[in-house]
């Protein structure tokens, strides 16, 4: 489900950045800066700005309505547990007297090889 509502949502998100990209840039995207009344059918270069204004208001409005959707399924999949809980992190608790926390032992798998880790011969040169 969370698949299908994120291909939706991409898909919102590119027809959206197309519509915005074809709207004129003086005439007022979504409605800003448009004029009182004025002739001109629907196939006038008015009626094609008011078309493109209303279905850029109709994908903003559709692509936060996923966005909202996506963050309850995640909120939902989250299983109220922590990164730190799923890491295994088992850190000590800080006290009023403690004022640095403890840093839990990550081991030498992170650092690199000391001095003492070299080879004992050193490689033949050919």
């Amino acid at each position: 489900m969370e698949n299908v509502v994120l291909v939706i949502h991409l898909l919102l998100a590119l027809s959206l950045i197309g519509v915005v990209l074809i709207q004129r840039s003086e005439g007022g995207g979504l409605g800003m800066g448009s004029g009182g009344g004025g002739g001109g059918g629907v196939m006038s270069s008015r009626g094609a700005a008011t078309a493109l204004g209303k279905m850029t208001w109709i994908l903003a409005i559709a692509f936060i309505g996923t966005s909202i959707w996506l963050t309850i399924i995640a909120a939902q999949n989250s299983a109220g547990t922590s990164v730190l809980d799923r890491m295994g992190f088992e850190g000590a608790p800080i006290t009023e007297g403690d004022q640095s926390p403890s840093i839990p032992d990550l081991g030498g798998d992170l650092l690199p090889p000391a001095a003492t880790d070299a080879p004992l011969t050193p490689p033949r040169a050919d």
